[in-house]
């Protein structure tokens, strides 16, 4: 019986950076009073707060819920308020480095844009975040970016050439997501499986970017069972399915 089910955030729960819909806080409210639940996601903690907990009700099962920002760098529980359990922070020199090789990048693949809205590198602490049109672009105006990832592939591969020693991972609509080495969301999943004591193959990780180089494939590395999403409808769906089955299993326990 599955006692964890652990989510991506941008692109499986919710249109990248918008709030969970009003569909989706039911469901995900059902499946929170079902069972046990994790989301990672490349955002950060004030991500979460605005794309997640200000649109869930008052849910005496709130502490059912696990957040790790930032691709796991970060994780966060329950009790009473959020606490924070742990942060992996880049240092200076880092971030320095880090910061210089996407713009050094950028400039050789010519991929500066006309319009951006609001910064386009952004630090998280424990991550920098690339993403090509700002941080506050408009959905419509991302998506036909770059829909097939080709030129963000272009990009991580030049920066696995500058920056081996780091991260390199792509999510969301727009971006790409910069870590200390080993830390992503199989890091993630390791560390739920430490602080929950839950096991992998009692986990369930439900994605869009599950693909060879986007930020969800690394919890593929952990053996975990991966359930690819197209977007937040297709997701719905999978949920709907997970809270039948634990339910199935339940009966029959109680049966038997």
């Amino acid at each position: 019986m599955k006692k964890l089910i652990v989510f991506d955030l941008d692109g499986t729960l919710a249109e990248s950076k918008s709030s969970l819909d009003a569909e989706m806080v039911t469901i995900f409210s059902n499946l929170i009073n079902t069972v046990k639940v994790a989301i990672i996601s490349g955002g950060d903690w004030p991500q979460f707060e605005k794309q997640v907990l200000t649109n869930l009700p008052n849910n005496k099962n709130i502490k059912n819920l696990s957040l790790l920002p930032t691709c796991g760098t970060k994780f966060y529980q329950y009790d009473g308020s959020w606490l924070k359990i742990y942060a992996e922070d880049f240092s200076d020199d880092e971030k320095k480095k880090i910061i210089d090789s996407l713009n050094k990048a950028i400039l050789q693949l010519g991929l500066k844009v006309v319009r951006t809205w609001g910064d386009q590198i952004e630090d998280r602490g424990s991550q920098i975040t690339f993403s090509a049109l700002g941080q506050q672009a408009p959905l419509d105006e991302k998506k036909t970016w770059d829909p097939d990832f080709t030129k963000r592939k272009k990009i991580k591969s030049i920066l696995d050439e500058l920056i081996p020693e780091f991260s390199v991972q792509m999510g969301g609509a727009t971006s790409i997501d910069i870590t200390k080495p080993g830390i992503d969301k199989a890091y993630g999943i390791n560390k739920l499986k430490q602080v929950l004591d839950i096991q992998i193959n009692e986990m369930i990780f439900v994605g869009d970017a599950l693909f060879e180089g986007g930020n969800d494939h690394p919890a593929r590395k952990t053996g975990v069972v991966c359930i690819q999403v197209k977007n937040p409808e297709g997701t719905k769906r999978v949920i709907e399915a997970i809270i039948a089955c634990l339910a199935s299993e339940t009966d029959n326990i109680m049966e038997n």
